[in-house]
């Protein structure tokens, strides 16, 4: 069970930036994608069953998230060869950003401490933003539950 930060966000908030370096030698930032809508999505590791579903399902949804102007960014702190693997083993078309110190996670409230059978751990909150062109929160989930997440972040997107 993950603690959600005390200062946890909100819906209306302005989004931290960031800046990450991406799959494929690039690199992602909140800046460089002013005017669009950014689904950033945390997750807490590349090739593992729920991380990929939630991946391939967003990857599947690319074509009509770019026709509804939103730009799908995946981010965990997984280095950037992992994501390179991890896009090219299971063809996903998003982008995936490396946050290997996690201070973009702890900006988004999402580097929570986890328990499992009694021990005590911190890690990744599976969890998504929602941010508008101008840089405002417009959604947020957290503790996500793979199925069905992608098709109802691209309802929020569309309602936009």
């Amino acid at each position: 069970m993950a603690t959600v930060p005390k200062t946890a966000l909100k819906v209306g908030d302005k989004a931290p930036p960031f800046a990450l370096s991406a799959d494929g030698g690039g690199e992602v930032s909140l800046s460089g994608l002013k005017g669009k809508t950014v689904v950033l999505y945390f997750y807490p590791k590349d090739d593992t069953s729920g991380c990929t579903a939630e991946a391939i399902a967003f990857s599947k949804d690319a074509k009509a998230f770019k026709q509804a102007g939103a730009v799908v960014v995946g981010v965990s702190k997984d280095s950037v060869a992992s994501h390179d693997k991890f896009k090219t083993k299971h063809k996903l078309d998003l982008t995936l950003g490396s946050d290997e110190d996690i201070k973009v996670a702890q900006a988004y409230g999402v580097w929570v401490e986890n328990r499992m059978y009694g021990r005590r751990y911190m890690g990744m909150e599976r969890a998504t933003f929602l941010i508008d062109g101008k840089g405002v929160i417009r959604n947020i989930w957290r503790k996500v539950k793979v199925p069905g997440h992608s098709t109802d972040v691209l309802a929020s997107v569309k309602a936009l």
